[in-house]
């Protein structure tokens, strides 16, 4: 598994994990860490990651809102919407990540800890916000900074 869809993976838990158990991130962040397998340690891109989503929660989950017709937000599965979190918050607001890694990761991500109709679920409202996007969809842009 390549680092950043173990770090992605990673993510998805403890947005699991803070979904079900909201806490200040940094204070989750080291219990979240405390709880891995001494083998795995602390990694940076998962923490870039969970940093961006909280810090931009409020429009990604504005955006799954929208597009997640005929379900209410808190009935979509808490894993379901930790991959869409992640996914979105990639496409939204890190144009250093193709586009098309992004949708693909989350969908492999789905099929691992969800089931084949929340793949669906989730890639339907993935290509609803791929469309909205107005950058190439196979590059990554250089990230600023």
């Amino acid at each position: 598994m390549s680092s950043r869809r173990e770090a992605r993976e990673l993510a998805v838990q403890f947005l699991y994990q803070h979904d079900l158990n909201p806490e200040g991130v940094e204070e989750a962040l080291a219990s979240f860490w405390d709880l891995q397998k001494p083998a795995r340690k602390r990694n940076g891109f998962t923490e870039e990651l969970v940093r961006g989503i909280i810090g931009h929660i409020q429009p990604v989950d504005t955006k799954i809102k929208s597009y997640a017709e005929n379900w209410k937000f808190n009935r979509i599965a808490v894993v379901d919407r930790s991959i869409l979190r992640l996914a979105i918050y990639e496409l939204l607001f890190r144009e250093d990540i193709p586009p098309v890694v992004s949708i693909n990761e989350a969908l492999e991500l789905a099929k691992k800890y969800s089931t084949e109709d929340s793949s669906r679920f989730i890639n339907g409202i993935l290509d609803r916000v791929k469309e909205d996007l107005h950058r190439p969809l196979r590059t990554a842009l250089k990230r600023d900074g």
